[in-house]
C-alpha cells in the first residue's frame, strides 16, 4: 500500500459522528435545534477530533419516524433551517477538516410523498409503480415486520385501488419499487443533488431491505447487486472521495456481499453488528471470547472497504444476532426491566447507564471500541456520557436533547421545556451532572479522554489500515491483540473483568531491544529475549501499547 492512498481512502481512519439536528442545539429558541445551532458546535466536534459528521434525517417529514419517513427528498426540514443554513454548517465543518455525509432513505417514502399521494389513486397514475403493489389479500406477514409492537403485518390495504401495498416498517412509510428503472434513476438524481450542495457521501439506510424484491418481479431486476454497483459508480463519478456506509445487519457470509465481495466495488463500509453484539455478550459474561470469535470471524474484504466499529447507535440496541440464551443473558445484565427492552430482540439504553454509571468500565469499552481494527462511530452524547430517557417511546429513549450545560433544558435551547424535541434526561444523568461545558474543563473528565482516544486512534493508522491478531493470554476476561501495519505496530489489552490481571504476551519477531510504549498513560514494558512481556491490568484496566524498534521514527 502506497503512503498517497491512505490520504485517498480518509475513511480508512476516520472518526464518524452520528447526530440529529432536532436534537443537538437550538439556536433561534423555538424549541427545536437547528443548522445555525449546528455551526456554533462544529468547533466542539473539530476539538473532539471528529473528521466526518453524519446527519441523521433532515429532511421535510409527516413525523411518523423520526425523521425516516420523508415527504422530499431534495428538501430540508423548515424547522431546522434551509438548504442555505446545510451550506453552511458543510463548508464550515470542511474549514475544520470535517466531511459531511447524510442518511440516504430510499427504501420507502412517507404516505404524505406527493409520488404516493397520486399512486394510491389511480392503477393508470405514472407513479403507480413507483410502489409495490399486490392483488390479493396477502397471507398472514406477522413474523416479518421490522416493529412487531407496532404492526401486524407487512401489507396494508388502499381502497381507491383495491389493492394492498408493501411496507417493511410502519403503514405510513410504503416501500419504493427498485425494480423501476424512473425510480432507480431518481434515486441516483438524489444522490446527485445532496453531493453537488457538498456532501461526500451517504448512511445508506436499511439495505437489504431496499435491494428486496418481490418473486414475480425478479425478472425484471435479476441482479439487485449490478444496481449497488452502479451507484458506487455514480458516486465515484460525481465525487472522487465519496463513501456509502451501509446499514446490512445480516451474518458476516451475508454481509460480504453488499461490499462487493473481494473486488469491493459497492458499499464502501458496512456496520460491524455482529462484532458489536458480540461486544456486549463478553461484557456481560466477563469474557472476551465471543468478541474475540466475532472479529477473527470476519471475511476478507477488499482494501478500500472497511468496518465501521460502534458501541451505541440511534436506533435500539439491537441483539438479534445473538442466540435466545445469549440474549438473555445481555438482557439480564444490563437491561432487566421490561420498559428497558425493545422488540423482544434489544435495548432502548445508553452504555453508561447499562454499567451502572462505573467511568473504569465506560472508560474501558470506549478504549476498546477505538482500539479496535476499523473505523469508529460516535453517537451524539457519547463523548460525555450521556444517559436514556426511558419515559419516552420505543428508539427516542436515546434521542434525547444534547446536554451542553448544567442551566436550563441543559443549554440545548432558551425555549420553554414543552416546546421541545422530548425532554432533557433527568436523575442521575442529568445535565447538571453531565455536561459539556463542565467536562471541557476538566482534565479528568469522560471528554477529555475521549479526546486522547481520538488523537491516538488518528495517529495509529494500523488500526485502521492493518491485519488484526489476537495474542494468546491465559485469561478469559482479557482480549489482548495486535494490529499491524507497514512500519507501525500496536498492541492493546483490555480486562473486562473486575479483578486485576498480569497478563504475559509474546510478541513474534521482537526482542530486548525492542520496546512497548505506552500511549494512553506515562510508561513503557520491557520485552525479553523472546519478545516476552508481562502487562500489568488493574480491574477494568486497559492499556495501549506502541512496538517500538531500535531505528523507529515514530513519534510515542
Amino acid at each position: 500500500m502506497r503512503i498517497t492512498d491512505t490520504s485517498d481512502l480518509w475513511w480508512k481512519t476516520a472518526v464518524v459522528y452520528c447526530l440529529d439536528v432536532e436534537t443537538y442545539l437550538d439556536w433561534n429558541g423555538d424549541g427545536c435545534g437547528d443548522f445555525e445551532g449546528l455551526a456554533q458546535r462544529i468547533d466542539h466536534l473539530a476539538d473532539l477530533g471528529v473528521t466526518c459528521l453524519w446527519l441523521m434525517p433532515f429532511y421535510p417529514t409527516a413525523e411518523r419516524d423520526d425523521g425516516y419517513d420523508i415527504t422530499d427528498f431534495y428538501g430540508v426540514d423548515p424547522r431546522l433551517g434551509t438548504h442555505g443554513d446545510l451550506v453552511e454548517v458543510i463548508r464550515t465543518a470542511r474549514d475544520r477538516g470535517m466531511r459531511v455525509i447524510a442518511d440516504l432513505v430510499v427504501n420507502h417514502t412517507s404516505v404524505q410523498h406527493p409520488w404516493f399521494q397520486r399512486a394510491r389513486q389511480s392503477r393508470e397514475d405514472p407513479f403507480h409503480d413507483f410502489y409495490v403493489w399486490r392483488d390479493d389479500e396477502p397471507p398472514d406477514t406477522s413474523d416479518q415486520v421490522v416493529f412487531p409492537d407496532q404492526e401486524d403485518g407487512i401489507w396494508t390495504f388502499n381502497e381507491p385501488t383495491g389493492e394492498w401495498y408493501l411496507h417493511r416498517f410502519y403503514k405510513e412509510q410504503p416501500d419504493l419499487n427498485v425494480t423501476d428503472p424512473r425510480v432507480r434513476d431518481e434515486i441516483a438524481k438524489i444522490i446527485g443533488f445532496w453531493l453537488q450542495l457538498g456532501l461526500s457521501g451517504f448512511r445508506v439506510d436499511a439495505v437489504p431491505f431496499f435491494l428486496e424484491v418481490q418473486p414475480e418481479d425478479a425478472e425484471h431486476f435479476p441482479e439487485p447487486h449490478e444496481y449497488l454497483r452502479a451507484l458506487r459508480s455514480f458516486l465515484g463519478r460525481r465525487t472522487g472521495d465519496g463513501i456509502l456506509l451501509g446499514e446490512v445487519n445480516l451474518p458476516h457470509e451475508q454481509q460480504v456481499q453488499f461490499f462487493g465481495d473481494e473486488d469491493g466495488d459497492e458499499l464502501t463500509m458496512l456496520f460491524d453488528f455482529i462484532g458489536m453484539q458480540a461486544l456486549y455478550l463478553s461484557l456481560a459474561r466477563t469474557d472476551a471470547g465471543p468478541l474475540s470469535d466475532a472479529l477473527t470471524g470476519r471475511p476478507a474484504i477488499s482494501p478500500d472497504s472497511q468496518w465501521a466499529t460502534f458501541v451505541r447507535n440511534h436506533d435500539e440496541l439491537t441483539l438479534d444476532k445473538l442466540g435466545d440464551a445469549e440474549r438473555a443473558e445481555v438482557f439480564a445484565a444490563f437491561g432487566p426491566e421490561e420498559r428497558m427492552q425493545v422488540y423482544g430482540r434489544g435495548l432502548r439504553r445508553r452504555l453508561p447507564p447499562m454499567l451502572d454509571g462505573d467511568p473504569r468500565r465506560v472508560r474501558m469499552v470506549y478504549s476498546l471500541l477505538f482500539s479496535l481494527p476499523g473505523t469508529p462511530v460516535l453517537f451524539y452524547g457519547e463523548e460525555i456520557g450521556m444517559g436514556e430517557d426511558l419515559d419516552a417511546e420505543g428508539r427516542l429513549a436515546v434521542r434525547t436533547p444534547m446536554q451542553w450545560t448544567a442551566g436550563p433544558n441543559g443549554g440545548f435551547s432558551t425555549a420553554d421545556p414543552a416546546r421541545l424535541p422530548g425532554p432533557v434526561v433527568d436523575g442521575g444523568f442529568a445535565p447538571e451532572f453531565v455536561n459539556v461545558a463542565d467536562q471541557r474543563r476538566d482534565p479528568d473528565s469522560l471528554l477529555s479522554f475521549m479526546k486522547l482516544l481520538v488523537r491516538r486512534y488518528r495517529e495509529s493508522p494500523e488500526l485502521g489500515w492493518g491485519t488484526f491478531t489476537v495474542l494468546e493470554q491465559p485469561h478469559a476476561e482479557v482480549l489482548a491483540h495486535l494490529c499491524s501495519w507497514a512500519d507501525g505496530a500496536l498492541v492493546a489489552v483490555h480486562n473486562l473483568g473486575p479483578e486485576p490481571r498480569k497478563v504475559p504476551l509474546a510478541l513474534a519477531g521482537c526482542g530486548p531491544e525492542h520496546r512497548l510504549v505506552d500511549l494512553l498513560q506515562p510508561g513503557e514494558v520491557a520485552l525479553g529475549e523472546d519478545g516476552g512481556a508481562e502487562i500489568a491490568l488493574d480491574g477494568y484496566g486497559y492499556r495501549w501499547l506502541r512496538v517500538v524498534a531500535p531505528d523507529s521514527r515514530r513519534l510515542v
